[in-house]
């Protein structure tokens, strides 16, 4: 699990803070372990605890615990985002060795570069989380969601490379000589919409809540996701009929799923996964039962999709979680 990296180079009691945080040791050894949002957001604040340290190892020198509060109090009177970027910029500049970043402009483009050193970051969990928060922090700031034109990452593509679509909805550009977020200059010059009390509660759950939490986006994975929705008392509806609700001929859809990383099959599949997984965690419901709220006529067919899906069986993955 990649948060986990730098912990273990630090002799730090994984187990201890997996257990603290709910989350079965199988995450350690199956790919395809999925843990909720709370789970993850628990380990990731046990994390900079146990260390004392926002970076969590895997950067060349400590994230001291309380700079992103003290980064987000220092830019939340600035009068428009182009503001904040470059106050919070001048910030972390302070701290030498840590995670920084610069601003230009590429025509009506902003280019927003993280300067991040890749020795101490193997599986690049550090990159993909400071993206992933100042995209989200500062959609949080103007009160609307940025879109982005292009992630930019200076290294190869990993094995989880469809995940990135997940996180940002724009092209990824692997092999890059910069990491960086791309976006439209416009929205530098929109105003702050959120004041310092709001800030305060935003603080008792962020930044682990800006990585856990799912990201809210307009996507057409996420509008085929809800159409299907999760009763699967009976059969999935057929592709041509979504293709009609969203108004694209069915070779549309499949393009623009397509330039998505994903296709119909992975979301049925994706969707059947995450309701199972959420109905494992009730104690009350046999796998039997399971079996038949997921529409499937035999409990031996539940079992292996959800081996495929997953890595374990769901009486596994059960006890997982009980330990």
């Amino acid at each position: 699990m990649a948060p986990l990296q730098g912990a273990v180079k630090q002799g730090v009691d994984i187990h201890k803070l997996l257990a603290e945080a709910n989350i079965s040791e199988d995450v350690l050894t199956e790919p395809n372990y999925r843990v909720n949002a709370a789970q993850y957001a628990v380990l990731l604040r046990s994390l900079w605890v146990v260390m004392e340290d926002e970076y969590m190892g895997l950067a060349p020198v400590k994230g001291v615990i309380g700079s992103f509060s003290m980064m987000c109090l220092s830019v939340i009177h600035c009068h428009n985002l182009e503001h904040v970027l470059r106050r919070a910029s001048e910030f972390y500049s302070l701290f030498h060795g840590g995670g920084t970043h610069e601003i230009r402009m590429e025509k009506q483009n902003v280019i927003l570069e993280f300067k991040l050193s890749l020795q101490h970051d193997p599986n690049r969990f550090l990159h993909e989380s400071m993206l992933v928060i100042w995209h989200r922090f500062s959609s949080w700031l103007v009160d609307r969601r940025i879109p982005l034109k292009e992630v930019r990452l200076n290294y190869s593509a990993p094995e989880h490379e469809k995940q990135y679509w997940q996180l940002f909805a724009c092209p990824i550009k692997f092999d890059s000589k910069e990491t960086a977020l791309v976006f439209d200059r416009q929205f530098l010059e929109l105003p702050i919409m959120q004041t310092e009390p709001v800030l305060k509660e935003f603080l008792k759950i962020s930044p682990a809540d800006l990585l856990a939490r799912p990201e809210d986006r307009n996507t057409m994975t996420a509008h085929i996701r809800g159409l299907l929705g999760r009763d699967f008392s009976n059969d999935f509806p057929e592709f041509d009929w979504l293709a009609e609700q969203v108004h694209l001929a069915p070779q549309s859809l499949r393009r623009k799923l397509r330039e998505e990383g994903t296709n119909f099959q992975e979301i049925k599949d994706s969707l059947r996964r995450d309701t199972a997984i959420g109905l494992l965690s009730r104690p009350e419901l046999s796998v039997h039962d399971i079996a038949e709220k997921m529409g499937f006529s035999e409990a031996s067919t539940f079992h292996r999709a959800f081996k495929k899906w997953t890595g374990l069986t769901p009486g596994d993955y059960r006890k997982g979680r009980a330990r």
